[in-house]
């Protein structure tokens, strides 16, 4: 399906229109450690690639793309233990667990994954600062997706 390109643009028009045809929420696609991830939220693809080159269309088959970014390297950061849903404070109107730039000490919950049904606390495996929150509220994560930088 996916032949040699003459662009990148090809590429991603041909991701999203897989992604729109199919009613998909994400469509990745990994081809010699180069990888593009697109995603359908509210309105908009947001596509997020480790591509070296960065002429990724700002509109792809009239599709409002919510932002093209290369993708930063998080190799260092708190990966997810699992599938399932984030959540970012303990109850819905409750205070954040944690904030960017906040210290933290090991063992401190930094956010709540639901798995099944079940809560599953995410702790901190060492005392730090929280430099980038990677995920949001009530946004799905997979297993190994960065969650966290702690420095």
């Amino acid at each position: 399906m996916f032949n040699r390109r003459k662009n990148i643009t090809d590429l991603v028009n041909e991701l999203v229109d897989l992604l729109n045809k199919h009613n998909l929420c994400e469509i990745e696609y990994e081809r010699n450690g180069s990888r593009i991830r697109i995603s359908n939220s509210k309105g908009g693809a947001i596509i997020a690639g480790g591509l070296a080159t960065s002429n990724v269309p700002s509109n792809v088959n009239s599709a409002p793309v919510a932002s093209a970014n290369v993708k930063e390297d998080f190799s260092n950061a708190l990966k997810s233990p699992m599938v399932g849903v984030v959540y970012m404070s303990p109850e819905p109107n409750a205070k954040a667990f944690v904030v960017e730039g906040q210290s933290v000490k090991k063992g401190d919950t930094l956010c709540l994954i639901e798995a099944m049904k079940t809560f599953n606390p995410v702790k901190s495996p060492v005392d730090g600062v929280v430099k980038k929150i990677l995920v949001k509220n009530s946004e799905t994560v997979e297993y190994e997706q960065p969650l966290f930088v702690i420095e």
